[in-house]
């Protein structure tokens, strides 16, 4: 088990996925956290949450949906953060708390969070500044950890990237030397640091004011494994995997595609722009068509793999978690950043199923591909 964790990125997904599992641990017994939340960004509309972090009553998590056949609504107050940090803010109580007390780091920086910003390469990473990308970030406080007590943890990334830990890893690891850090440091970091990959699962529909969220119950963590790794808890949701690449596969080319051929037939017909996932699917045509691409599009790269019966109750369980009454899942949300979607969810499914043999029909998903930088004129900026 461990102790301090701190995490990078404010979101409501993690609020009721990590945070809320580490909740349910603390209240099992478990040494485990507390929980630093640092604002990884300047956002100025994320300031009110760096805020509410850490206030004695916790925040409330909402979980709604179906849950063994049955209709469930429940209220969580989520203790398991004891504060809040803007990195741009609180920079020098961010290093110290990463230095001295630090056991796991946790992140979901968005898609766009490992991109590294110009301005963090070379000597002025390790100057004392303030660094601008996540990963000078990561680098710089990891940079003073090893200065001040060499002692190693864990780094759990949660972005929907793939092979997010081996990525991330080599982000640092390429900074550093242009930074200057010694051959020493980087011989820490192989030893020392564990990158872990992982991956998350869980509709997180609402976000509450200033913090907290409405999920589904559905909920999963797969965190492969690694020499000299433990999991930080122990938790029903969390899972240590010999391979993460069977869920991987199952949540980003079933759940995950069918969330963006949505958003693509919501962007090229102008629909409502308040329309949910649930609301699209009302429509029979719409979900004729989703059902179509499932089965004749999807299952049958899965089955070339030796997947098809795994694929098939994979889709089951999503049609019912895409039909969940209680949740409002706006499709205005699922088609941010949609060219980076489809070509993570769709392009690179077509990939994976070629390397199983020839690749059958996918009318569909190729007319999604071929139309996804299109904007419509009359689509919300914010899609």
């Amino acid at each position: 088990m461990s102790g301090r964790i701190i995490q990078f990125g404010t979101s409501r997904f993690l609020q009721a996925h990590v945070d809320l599992f580490v909740h349910e641990a603390r209240q099992a017994g478990q040494a485990v956290g507390p929980i630093c939340i640092v604002q990884a960004s300047g956002a100025a509309d994320r300031a009110g949450r760096v805020a509410a972090f850490g206030r004695p009553g916790g925040y409330p998590v909402i979980i709604r949906g179906i849950e063994k056949g049955e209709r469930i609504e429940r209220r969580i107050d989520v203790t398991s953060v004891d504060r809040g940090l803007s990195a741009a803010q609180d920079w020098q109580a961010l290093s110290d708390l990463f230095a001295k007390d630090a056991d796991i780091i946790v992140s979901n920086t968005a898609d766009a969070g490992y991109e590294i910003a110009a301005a963090d390469r070379g000597p002025a990473l390790l100057a004392g500044g303030v660094p601008v990308s996540f990963p000078g970030k990561l680098t710089a406080l990891l940079h003073r950890r090893w200065r001040q007590s060499g002692r190693g943890l864990t780094v759990l990334p949660c972005e929907l990237i793939n092979r997010n830990g081996r990525v991330l890893s080599a982000a640092v690891a390429a900074l550093a030397p242009e930074a200057g850090a010694p051959e020493a440091f980087l011989a820490w970091l192989e030893a020392e640091v564990i990158f872990a990959d992982t991956l998350v699962d869980r509709i997180v529909s609402q976000a509450l004011e200033p913090i907290g969220a409405v999920a589904e119950p559905y909920a999963l963590w797969v965190i492969e494994r690694r020499p000299g790794l433990d999991l930080p808890f122990t938790h029903p949701s969390v899972v240590l995997a010999d391979d993460l690449e069977p869920f991987e596969r199952l949540k980003l080319h079933i759940l995950n595609l069918g969330h963006t051929v949505l958003a693509d037939i919501w962007r090229s017909e102008r629909r409502d722009p308040g329309e949910t996932v649930r609301e699209i699917l009302a429509d029979a045509d719409v979900r004729g068509r989703l059902d179509d691409v499932y089965r004749h599009e999807v299952l049958p790269g899965f089955a070339a793999h030796g997947m098809g019966e795994e694929a098939q109750r994979y889709v089951a369980t999503t049609l019912e978690r895409f039909l969940n009454p209680f949740l409002d899942h706006r499709i205005a949300d699922i088609a941010q950043n949609h060219a980076t979607k489809v070509d993570r969810r769709i392009t690179a499914f077509l990939s994976w199923w070629a390397e199983a043999g020839a690749v059958g029909a996918t009318p569909t998903l190729d007319v999604v591909i071929a139309r996804r930088q299109f904007q419509p004129q009359t689509e919300r900026s914010e899609a």
